[in-house]
Parts: structure tokens; sequence; C-alpha cells
């Protein structure tokens, strides 16, 4: 496994934006799945293409 590949699944947390960790945090604290997140997700970005 080569070492560039390693470094980008790293994710440093000080990089994403805050915005985005409070929606995840809601969604799960909502119950939410991981799958179902990506679905909304996905369908906001269909809708507003």
């Amino acid at each position: 496994m080569g070492e560039g590949k390693l470094e980008e699944k790293v994710i440093d947390n000080t990089l994403l934006d805050s915005e985005w960790v409070e929606l995840i945090k809601e969604a799960k604290e909502l119950g939410m799945s991981k799958r179902e997140v990506r679905n909304f997700l996905n369908k906001s970005l269909e809708e507003n293409k």
C-alpha cells in the first residue's frame, strides 16, 4: 500500500466545516443511518441541478 493512499484516508478534524459536523451530529441524534444521510444528500443534489 502506497504512502499517499494512506494519507488520503486520514481526516484532520480541524479541517472539517463546523456546520457539516453539526448536521451529521443532528442526523446521528435522529437515528439516521449513514445510508439515509447519503441518500438525503444525493437527493438534495439532484433536486438542485
